[in-house]
C-alpha cells in the first residue's frame, strides 16, 4: 500500500495540511508522519494559548487557605532583604490584605474592603527597590516595576501616565481581568515633587502634573490604555482598565526630607516646661518620624498623599546591616561573584578582613548597599579580566590585594560629594 505521507512521485507531505515539500519551507519527520514549519508553528500557538487559559483559571481560583500569610511572606523576604522589619511587616500586610480584597464575595452588601495603598520612604541604597523585586517572586498576581522619572503630564514629552498600566497589561499577557487585580510599585515617586512648596503658576509637567494624573489610578476608576506604551494617539485602539482593585506601592529616596522632619520636630511651645517634656529624638535616623505633613513639604500634593494612607519607612542601613548584606542573603554579591568565577571552574575565596573592609569603604562613601557592589567590582575587575585566560583552581582575596585594587581604581568615581 502505498505511504499516505508521499506522493505517486515520491516526495513527502504534511499529515496535517497535505503540501507537499516543494510547497513548505521545511519538513520535520517523524515516526509514522511528517509536519511542515507553517502548521508548527500553528501548533505552538494553539499550546501556548492553552497553556495561558490553564494558568489564567488557575490564577483566578484564588484561595485563602492556599494564600501567603503575612509572617510567611515576610519570612521570605528575610531570605533576600537585610533588616527593614516595618518595612517588610507593612509589605507582608497589605498584600495579604490585597488578595482578601480580591476573595471577598462580589454579592455582600455590607462592608466593602477598601485598598491601602502604601508609600515607603528611605535614602538611597536601603532596599525599596529590591523589597518589591523579591516581593514579586512571590505573588500570585502580576506585578511590574516602572520608574516615576520618566513620567510626564499629558501632551508634552516623555511617557504619558497610562504607561504604567500598559506595563502591568504586558505582565499580565494582555489579560485584562488579571491586570486588574494585579500590583504595581511605582519606583522614584520623589522625582515628581512639585519644585517649590506654593501651587505652581505655570506648568510643571513632570511633578504636580504627573501628580495630578496619577490621582485617578490610585483613586480606582477606569482608564484607557495605549497597549504598546508609549504617546496616544487618535487612531489608536486603547483599552479600558479599572484601577479600582489594583495595589499601588510607591518608593523614593525624598533626598533631604530629614531636614523637614528636623523643622517639625523642633517647633516646640515657648517655656521651660515644654522643653523639659520634650521627646528625645534620635538625630542619627531622623526618618523613624516621618509623616504626611513632611511629604506634603517635601512637595507631594495633598490629594495624593491621601491616597497612599499607609506610610512606611525604610531604616539607614548600619555597619552590621551592610556587613551582613555583603554574604547573607541567597544572592548576597559575594555569592554572585563565587558563582561567576564557578562557572570558569574556580573556586573564589575571600579573608574575613576583606569584608571588613569593604563595609569600612562602604560607610565612608554613604552610598548604602549599593556602594557594596561598587566597591566589590573595582577590587575584582582587574581578576575577572585575566582569570579566565589562566588555568586556575583557586582564588583568595587577601586584604592587601583588596587595599591595593582599591588604590589603583580612581576612587573619585565611587565618592559623593
Amino acid at each position: 500500500m502505498e505511504d499516505n505521507n508521499k506522493s505517486s512521485k515520491g516526495k513527502r507531505r504534511c499529515s496535517f495540511c497535505g503540501r507537499s515539500e516543494n510547497e513548505v519551507g521545511f519538513l520535520i519527520t517523524g515516526v509514522n508522519g511528517c509536519i511542515c514549519d507553517s502548521c508548527s508553528e500553528q501548533a505552538y500557538e494553539i499550546v501556548k494559548e492553552a497553556m495561558h487559559q490553564n494558568a489564567s483559571s488557575a490564577a483566578g481560583d484564588l484561595n485563602l487557605k492556599e494564600l501567603p500569610k503575612p509572617k510567611d511572606i515576610k519570612e521570605f523576604l528575610d531570605q533576600y532583604v537585610i533588616g527593614q522589619d516595618d518595612a517588610k511587616r507593612y509589605l507582608s500586610v497589605a498584600v495579604y490584605n490585597h488578595y482578601k480584597r480580591l476573595l471577598q464575595p462580589k454579592d455582600q452588601n455590607d462592608v466593602e474592603i477598601e485598598k491601602s495603598n502604601i508609600i515607603m520612604v528611605g535614602s538611597t541604597g536601603t532596599g525599596k527597590t529590591l523589597l518589591a523585586r523579591t516581593i514579586a517572586k512571590l505573588l500570585h498576581v502580576p506585578f511590574t516595576i516602572v520608574d516615576a522619572t520618566v513620567l510626564t503630564e499629558a501632551g508634552y514629552v516623555g511617557e504619558d501616565i497610562e504607561s504604567i498600566l500598559t506595563r502591568l497589561l504586558q505582565a499580565a499577557d494582555y489579560n485584562v481581568e488579571e491586570a486588574e487585580r494585579g500590583i504595581v510599585f511605582i519606583d522614584e515617586i520623589d522625582k515628581i515633587a512639585r519644585k517649590g512648596d506654593n501651587p505652581s503658576i505655570t506648568r510643571d509637567v513632570s511633578g504636580e502634573g504627573v501628580q495630578q494624573g496619577l490621582l485617578k489610578l490610585l483613586e480606582g476608576s477606569i482608564v484607557n490604555v495605549p497597549p504598546q506604551g508609549g504617546r496616544k494617539h487618535p487612531e489608536q485602539k486603547l483599552i479600558p482598565v479599572n484601577t479600582k482593585n489594583i495595589l499601588f506601592i510607591c518608593g523614593g529616596a525624598f533626598d533631604g526630607i530629614e531636614r523637614k522632619i528636623a523643622q517639625r520636630l523642633n517647633t516646640n511651645v515657648v517655656g521651660y516646661s515644654a522643653a523639659k517634656e520634650t521627646v528625645k529624638v534620635d538625630r542619627n535616623n531622623l526618618m523613624q518620624y516621618i509623616a504626611p505633613q513632611d511629604l506634603k513639604s517635601f512637595g507631594l500634593i495633598p490629594e495624593i498623599i491621601g491616597r497612599l494612607p499607609i506610610l512606611t519607612y525604610l531604616n539607614p542601613l548600619d555597619r552590621t546591616a551592610l556587613r551582613n548584606i555583603l554574604t547573607e542573603p541567597k544572592n548576597s554579591i559575594i555569592k554572585q561573584y563565587i558563582k561567576l568565577f564557578e562557572m570558569d571552574g574556580v573556586k573564589l575565596e575571600f579573608e574575613p578582613e576583606v569584608f571588613e573592609y569593604i563595609v569600612d569603604k562602604a560607610v565612608e562613601y554613604k552610598l548604602g548597599a549599593r556602594g557594596l557592589r561598587s566597591i566589590v567590582e573595582t577590587i575584582m575587575m582587574d581578576t575577572m579580566f585575566e582569570i579566565p585566560s589562566r588555568k586556575v583552581d583557586t582564588f583568595t582575596v587577601t586584604l592587601e590585594y583588596a587595599k591595593e585594587q582599591m588604590n589603583k581604581a580612581n576612587l573619585s568615581r565611587l565618592q559623593m560629594s
